[in-house]
C-alpha cells in the first residue's frame, strides 16, 4: 500500500555504471518559480525530448583534482551546496548531517535526524535543500526506517548550538519499500520544482513491474507529497518504472532528465528519462532488442562502475562508480553519447560515492570507503573538489 502525506523529491540526472556480480546476494556495488501543470508537462516532455541541433562536447575530457575539501567523514552518501557557502553531507550509518566549510575544511554536526533504522545500504541517504531554502530553511531526507524508506523535511537554525540545529522531521512521503539491498535513495528538486526520487526493489524483482509499487521507480512527486500534476499515470506519483536500483538523478542544460542505475550481474546503465516509460528490469539488463524497454544511452560491465551519484557539467554527465572505483564522463548531444565514455582517477581514491556540480567546470566528489565494503585510508572518508572539462 502507498502511504502519501507531504513530499519533496529531486532527482539528479544518472550516469550509470554497472554493479557488481554480489549485488544480486546483497551487494551495493558489490561490493534519489512556482509551476502549474502547464509548466510541469513542459517540463516532462523537455526530459522526453531527443537529440537537439546542440553543441557536441569534445570527444575526450578531462579531470584536475584541485584540493581536498574535507577528510574523516563517516560513511557519507548525500551532498548538499547550501547557497551563501556550506556544504552539507548525510552519513549513512550515523544518520547526521554536517555542514562542511568548504573553505578550511571544518566540520559542524547539525544533528542527528531520528528514526535512521541503518543496516546494509539502508540508512540516512540522499539529502537536498528546499527550492525555497533562503526563506524556508527546509532539508529534505531519504532514510531507511524500520519500516519503510521516507522523505522527512526538517528546518535547519544556525542559531541553536551545533548538534541541535535541525528542527523534529515531518515526514513527508513514506511507505517506499526497505531492505537489506537496493533501497535507491537519491533525491533532487527538478527545474519545475518538483520533487523526484529514485528508488530501489529491495531484492524483490517483481516491484520494478507493478507500478502499484513503489519500487524500482523514479518518483516525481509536489513539495507537499501529492502526484506532481503532468505525471504520466493518474493519481500516481510513478513517473518512470522498471528500475532496478536508482541512486542518481541529474538534468542537463535543456531541462532533460538523466538516471543511473546498478546492474545485476552484466549491465549498469545511464538512462535519458521519458515520462512513463519502461526501463526494462527484470526481464532486461543492458540493452534490449524488445522495443516496449527503453534502452540505456551508455552500459558498463558492473566491474567497472557500479554507479551511484551523478551531475551534468560541460556538456557531459560524469557519474560516479562504486566497485569500479572511478568517475565516468559521458559526453552528450542531446539524449545520446556523441563519444565513448571516459574514465577517470581509477583506484586512486577507492569508491566514489556522490558526484555535484559546484557550477561551471567544478564538481564536488565523495569517496565512499567507510561504507563497510571498501578500504580504509587514512583520511577517508573525503570530498575533494575538481575541475573539469
Amino acid at each position: 500500500m502507498i502511504v502519501q502525506r507531504r513530499v519533496v523529491t529531486s532527482v539528479l540526472a544518472a550516469g550509470t555504471l554497472l554493479l557488481t556480480a554480489g549485488c544480486s546476494s546483497g551487494a551495493e556495488g558489490s561490493g534519489q518559480e512556482p509551476s502549474g501543470a502547464a509548466s510541469d508537462r513542459t517540463s516532462a516532455a523537455a526530459s522526453a525530448a531527443g537529440p537537439a541541433a546542440e553543441e557536441t562536447p569534445p570527444a575526450k575530457g578531462s579531470v584536475k583534482v584541485l584540493r581536498t575539501v574535507a577528510e574523516g567523514l563517516k560513511t557519507p552518501w548525500g551532498l548538499a551546496p547550501v547557497p551563501g557557502g556550506g556544504l552539507l553531507v548525510s552519513s549513512r550509518d550515523e544518520g547526521t548531517i554536517t555542514l562542511v566549510d568548504e573553505e578550511t575544511g571544518k566540520k559542524t554536526e547539525l544533528g542527528e535526524v531520528p528514526g535512521v533504522s541503518p543496516a546494509g545500504e539502508g540508512g540516512l541517504l540522499g539529502i537536498a535543500l528546499s527550492p525555497d531554502f533562503a526563506s524556508d530553511r527546509m532539508i529534505y531526507a531519504y532514510f531507511t526506517s524500520a519500516s519503510d524508506n521516507r522523505i522527512v523535511r526538517m528546518l535547519y537554525d544556525p542559531a541553536k548550538p551545533a548538534g541541535e540545529q535541525l528542527g523534529a522531521p515531518d515526514t513527508v512521503f513514506k511507505g517506499i519499500p526497505k531492505g537489506m539491498i537496493h533501497n535507491g535513495g537519491r533525491i533532487a528538486f527538478g527545474p519545475d520544482r518538483m520533487l523526484y526520487a529514485g528508488t530501489g526493489e529491495s531484492g524483490d524483482r517483481g516491484l520494478s513491474q507493478d507500478r502499484k509499487s513503489l519500487g524500482g521507480k523514479i518518483l516525481r512527486l509536489t513539495p507537499e507529497g501529492e502526484p506532481a500534476p503532468g505525471n504520466p499515470f493518474p493519481d500516481s506519483p510513478v513517473y518512470s518504472y522498471g528500475h532496478r536500483n536508482v541512486q542518481g538523478l541529474a538534468w542537463d542544460a535543456k531541462q532533460r532528465l538523466f538516471a543511473s542505475e546498478f546492474g545485476q550481474d552484466t549491465w549498469d546503465e545511464l538512462n535519458a528519462i521519458k515520462p512513463g516509460a519502461d526501463y526494462g528490469w527484470p526481464d532486461a539488463e543492458g540493452r534490449s532488442s524488445d522495443p516496449k524497454y527503453q534502452n540505456p544511452v551508455a552500459q558498463w560491465h558492473t566491474d567497472d562502475a557500479s554507479p551511484s551519484g551523478i551531475a551534468y557539467a560541460q556538456g557531459s554527465v560524469w557519474m560516479a562508480g562504486l566497485k569500479g572505483q572511478r568517475l565516468w564522463r559521458v559526453p552528450l548531444k542531446g539524449t545520446e553519447t556523441s563519444a565513448a565514455p571516459q574514465d577517470f582517477l581509477a583506484g586512486t581514491y577507492g569508491r566514489l560515492r556522490t558526484v555535484v556540480s559546484a557550477g561551471g567546470d567544478k564538481l564536488w566528489l565523495v569517496t565512499s570507503n567507510t561504507d563497510g565494503r571498501g578500504d580504509p585510508k587514512p583520511g577517508d572518508d573525503r570530498i575533494l573538489e575538481l575541475e573539469v572539462s
